[in-house]
């Protein structure tokens, strides 16, 4: 069991290690305590630290540097967490808030600030939904003979792309799209609208399939797009920087360019009970993952659509800074995902 005195060591040894990536010795720690205390009656406090596994000596002459298991025990035990002040509360809602009606986006923009505000790489993802639906659709003419088609999915992914039409974008011409997209598309699962389904519909359009072919196609494309789940991570170069990974960084970046094997875990973890999980060190089912810290949050909104958000960095992140600025974007993100934009302090 952690003593007082021990734990008061340990979160020192801890604190100056995440702050200088040095090992801190027995005379240093002496000078460093409020309290007079020997450097004998420190070393054997550290050996015992070290014989319970929290602390390591990597020289023979060299002091003491925390071990995985102690930045398990200092996060749940020793941490005094750096509050955010009023303002860091303020501007993140603010950048969230911008596209808190749009899901996706909305996950985007909370990795980004995820990477920004903790110096690693961030990531979301969206879990493929198979009821999924398409809810509406929507033509903008954007001039030169070009349109904007703009689907929405009853789960509230928002999906566009620009067409070219070779024949002008009339009432009647939009009339006939909307009648036949709400007959044969609305209500129709994404997973069912594929090309084959396109073909076997386009026969009631009679000669105007032709002209109508650019805006099915790119519906078609759209519909295959929102119906699978997506892995979008950014600042991923930020990792080379933190000395900590230097000899697994390299697996780690291939991990996060190849993405099946992180899909495949935030998909189990999607599927979990789980709403937030810290996972440290050899926590990890990934042994890519096994050097670095990984925060998580699992999200559930518009009609059972699923995603997750996070960060990875090293085990020496400075977690009183980082730990609560990732929790406040995760609840920020969260509330906005249920509430559709409303604004929580």
């Amino acid at each position: 069991m952690v003593g007082e005195r021990r734990a008061a060591i340990l979160g020192m040894i801890i604190d100056y290690y995440i702050r200088t990536g040095e090992p801190l010795g027995s005379k240093s720690l002496c000078e460093m305590l409020p309290y007079s205390i020997s450097s004998a009656t420190i070393r054997n406090e550290m050996a015992a630290l070290t014989a319970m596994g929290y602390l390591e000596q990597r020289h023979t002459s060299g002091g003491r540097v925390p071990t995985k298991a102690a930045y398990r025990y200092y996060v749940d035990n020793l941490m005094d967490a750096k509050r955010l002040t009023s303002y860091e509360k303020q501007i993140i809602a603010e950048r969230l808030s911008t596209n808190a009606s749009d899901p996706e986006r909305l996950l985007a923009d909370a990795a980004k600030l995820l990477s920004e505000v903790t110096g690693c790489a961030a990531f979301y993802s969206t879990v493929k939904d198979p009821i999924d639906c398409v809810q509406g659709v929507e033509l903008i003419p954007a001039g030169g003979g070009k349109v904007m088609l703009v689907m929405l999915t009853l789960g509230g992914k928002i999906k566009s792309s620009v067409c070219t039409l070779h024949c002008p974008c009339d009432e009647e011409f939009k009339a006939l799209f909307y009648g036949f997209a709400h007959e044969y598309f609305v209500g129709t699962p994404l997973e069912e609208i594929d090309l084959s389904f396109i073909q076997s519909a386009a026969p009631v359009l009679g000669p105007r399939v032709f002209d109508m072919l650019p805006l099915l196609s790119s519906l078609c494309s759209l519909c295959q797009e929102a119906a699978n789940g997506s892995l979008v991570v950014y600042g991923e170069t930020k990792l080379l920087s933190q000395t900590e990974l230097e000899g697994s960084v390299f697996n780690l970046l291939m991990l996060l360019a190849g993405k099946e094997k992180l899909e495949k875990l935030l998909t189990r973890f999607a599927c979990s009970n789980v709403k937030q999980s810290l996972v440290l060190g050899d926590e990890n089912l990934l042994y890519e993952l096994n050097n670095t810290a990984m925060a998580l949050a699992r999200f559930d909104y518009n009609n059972s659509q699923i995603a997750t958000l996070g960060m990875i960095g090293s085990l020496r992140i400075d977690y009183k800074t980082i730990l609560p600025r990732v929790d406040y974007i995760i609840k920020l993100t969260n509330n906005y995902l249920k509430e559709g934009g409303v604004r929580y302090e």
